[in-house]
């Protein structure tokens, strides 16, 4: 349970801080998904990966909300066709999470949390999929998210899912700046530049190239307000 003190800090976090910012470029390798109805659905996924960056990075106020919600509604249906999919309902909560932070205010609440329970969904169906993506997603929307009264965020929660996601994939660019990210927004700066640090030296993602570029300046724009 939140300590009044930190929910109280939580309940003032302005919603347009919810995830998921810019620079929310997650791994794609796919991990132990079999079968022509898992290969099926995660050819379906591709499409919207390559649109959500392009959204992501590439438009902003009105024109990226108008574009996250077509996206995030696509998701949705992707994701109703592909109950069982956890690669899908990993995408679906990422995309669902951007949408929050593209509307802001009140109505992002809501979002984020289905985004939330998408992710839980997906990492209860495969835990170490999409090399941790989806704990990278809901460690972050913890870390953001108002608390309580008014929402979930919980630090505590954010520190444990994100290290889940580090056990995952101990090398990863955005686990490690995720983590590190946490780390700084908890006071912890030596710590959290030893990790920003790591996530630079990340290894490239296959055909992810406008997420690696975005990710980095924000993990150089972190190492440099921590020197």
């Amino acid at each position: 349970m939140l300590s009044s003190q930190s929910g109280s800090r939580r309940a003032t976090r302005h919603l347009s801080h919810l995830l998921i910012s810019g620079s929310m470029a997650l791994s794609i390798t796919l991990v132990g998904m079999t079968g022509a109805y898992a290969a099926e659905g995660d050819d379906a996924v591709f499409p919207l990966m390559k649109r959500w960056a392009q959204i992501n990075y590439q438009s902003t106020g009105d024109a990226q909300e108008k574009g996250m919600e077509g996206l995030g509604k696509e998701a949705r249906a992707l994701a109703d066709q592909y109950p069982g999919n956890a690669h899908v309902l990993t995408w679906e909560g990422i995309i669902l999470a951007s949408w929050a932070k593209a509307r802001g205010g009140l109505g992002a609440l809501d979002l984020a949390k289905e985004a939330k329970a998408t992710l839980e969904q997906a990492i209860t169906l495969d835990p170490r999929g999409d090399n941790a993506s989806a704990y990278v997603t809901l460690g972050a929307l913890y870390d953001k998210a108002p608390g309580w009264p008014v929402g979930f965020g919980d630090d505590e929660k954010a520190g444990e899912v994100l290290r889940k996601g580090l056990e995952i994939s101990p090398d990863g660019m955005d686990t490690n700046f995720y983590y590190a990210d946490y780390l700084a927004s908890e006071g912890e700066d030596a710590k959290a530049l030893e990790y920003a640090q790591k996530a630079l030296n990340g290894p490239a993602r296959p055909n992810r190239e406008l997420a690696d570029q975005e990710l980095k300046k924000e993990i150089q724009a972190l190492i440099t307000r921590l020197k």
